[in-house]
This record gives C-alpha cells, structure tokens and sequence, in this order.
C-alpha cells in the first residue's frame, strides 16, 4: 500500500464503528457501563490500532471507571466525568493498522500488552507497551498478563531484589498481581509462602508456593517466622506488624491494600512507609508499575520457558463486562478475570 497517500498501512476494511462498553459519568460497573457501537479510534502516526481478541481486568480498572480515590481524576482522567468513554487497558489481539511512523509492528502481528480502552472490538496503543504474544498462550491467557505480570515482576525483581534462598512473603498470593508474585519469586529460587484465605489455598500450592497460610486461621507472626522480603499485595495490615515479620535488613514492597476512602483509598500506608524507611534498616518501599516492551519480553520468556503461567478464574463476553469487574471487586477470584471477544 503506497503510504505516501496514507498516514496509516491497514487491513482492508470498510468498517468504520465497533461495539464497545462505554460511560460517561464515575460510578459502579452496573450503573454507568453500556455496550454501544461508536466509531474506531483514530491512530497516530506512532501508534497502532488492535483487533481485539481479550482484555483482562484489573484493578486499576474499577478506580478510572468510578474515578476513586479522587487524586484519580486530578491525574487527567476527568474531573467530573471519565474524559475517555471506553475502560479496560490490558489487551491481546493483532495489529489491524500501524502508524506511518511504526516500524517495530506490522498488520497482523499477534500482539499482548496496554491498551487504550481495550473492554471494545478495536483499540489504540503505542508500540513501545505491546510485545508479540507467547507462543504458548491463548489470546485469553495473554490478555491477563500485562498489568498485573508487569506489577509482580517489578515487584519481586526491582523492588524486593529477590534472590535465590530469600524468604519471600507474598500478601494477596491468590489474586491477578499474586499469582504472578509467587511464580516470579519461585523462578528466582526463593523460599515462598503465600498468603491467601481458606478457599483459595489449593489454587496458591499448585502456583508452588513452598507454604500457604490461611489468614483466616492463622496470623502472619505465629510460630516467629521472619522473612528477607515482604509483598503486601492486599490487606491493610499495620506497618507495625508487617516489620514485625521482616528480618532486620529486610524489604517491605507495599504492592496494594486498600482502605475504601475516597481521597487516599489507602495509599497514606504507603506513605508512611516512604517517610520511615530513611530513619530504619529495613527497607519500606511501594511501586508504580511501569509498562514497558521489554518487560513484556522479560515475561514472555517466564512464560514460554513454563516457569510463570497465568491463572484465569473466569472469563465473560463483552456484553457482561460490568459483571466481571463486579466479581473482580468483591474479592472472589482466583488470579484472573478476562473478557473474550
């Protein structure tokens, strides 16, 4: 296709709109989410547009569409109403159009990563936060790796530094971030207990987590155990009693825990952390996940090599997208929710 006539290289189409769930006001999953059919994103030139095949939904996902804890809509995203119509940011699918810039991608590469508005047939992207999708993965499997591998790898890797024989804790073993957590950590050759409730315990032993403890029979400190490295993925618990089980050089990565508050929704926990650790020997520290192509590589090789595998608990059509972020909210799965288109 001769691109000096064309600001894009795309598949033959003549399809101009597509089916997507929109909002247009903050609020919960079933009172503002409403399939609509609008038209395609507009690419730039250093951008692609994807077919969407899936989109996983992760946690960050409930905070842009009810816009809480409210510094949420200071960052951009909308003071009183979502400035975009379209959530969802992890995505697997191929590449429909490039950019006249792009080089890296090409039509109809088979791609995972971030998204912009991924929970709609097409979306928009940058190459430079999509990589081609693991061999060994299903469009589905892919889509539920980006946001919350990308989270567990910069947290065991970066954060904690986690080696091998460390004594890793992981808090939250059992959702999107903490399955990834325990199987990163383990590929490292570390020593790994997760920590989960009652009916998620078998689902964390399969990820090879060395020990499991039920939270709700047993406390984080009985029988003295300390570890090199702590991931507090969910809970609130205390920094009190989180270095309480740390070893005296050890490291705290505050991953999540959130309190439902409206204005800090539990990041003043992590606040303190930051604050503390220059006056302690422990190191207390948080993370922002960036999301980066070789990242991405570093988990496609995790993953074709079998040592990290993504666990999906449910999947739902596009058209039950505000049910699957409602299960995804209430605490009830295990590793991953995906919607497949």
């Amino acid at each position: 296709m001769n691109t000096s006539t064309m600001t894009t290289r795309q598949r033959t189409t003549d399809r101009t709109t597509m089916q997507a769930i929109t909002q247009d006001r903050y609020g919960e999953a079933e009172d503002v989410l409403r399939p609509e059919e609008i038209l395609r994103p507009a690419i730039g030139d250093e951008e692609v547009l994807l077919s969407v095949h899936a989109a996983g939904v992760d946690r960050g996902v409930w905070h842009l569409m009810t816009g809480l804890p409210y510094p949420v809509r200071l960052a951009g995203y909308g003071i009183r109403a979502p400035k975009t119509p379209v959530r969802g940011r992890e995505v697997a699918g191929r590449v429909e159009a490039t950019g006249a810039a792009v080089t890296t991608l090409h039509v109809g590469d088979e791609v995972f990563g971030i998204a912009d508005g991924s929970f709609a047939e097409y979306a928009s992207a940058r190459p430079d936060k999509l990589a081609p999708k693991p061999a060994n993965l299903t469009f589905a499997q892919a889509a539920a790796v980006p946001v919350s591998a990308l989270t567990a790898l910069q947290a065991v890797r970066d954060r904690g530094h986690v080696q091998a024989g460390n004594r890793v804790l992981v808090i939250g073993a059992s959702g999107g971030v903490g399955t990834f957590a325990v199987q990163i950590a383990k590929a490292a050759d570390a020593e790994v207990t997760g920590v989960c409730r009652t009916a998620k315990v078998d689902t964390v032993r399969s990820l090879g987590a060395d020990h499991v403890i039920d939270y709700t029979r047993e406390d984080i400190a009985a029988g003295g155990r300390r570890y090199d490295v702590i991931l507090d993925i969910g809970g609130n618990r205390p920094l009190k009693h989180l270095r309480s089980v740390l070893t005296p050089r050890g490291t705290l990565v505050i991953v999540g825990g959130e309190t439902g508050g409206r204005w800090l929704a539990g990041s003043d926990r992590q606040l303190r952390a930051l604050l503390l650790s220059p006056f302690t020997s422990q190191t207390l520290t948080t993370l922002i996940c960036s999301e980066n192509t070789p990242d991405l590589l570093a988990l496609t090789r995790l993953i074709e090599s079998g040592q990290v595998r993504p666990v999906i608990d449910r999947t739902y059509p596009l058209s039950q997208t505000p049910a699957a972020i409602q299960y995804m909210r209430d605490g009830r799965a295990r590793g991953k929710v995906v919607i497949n288109l």
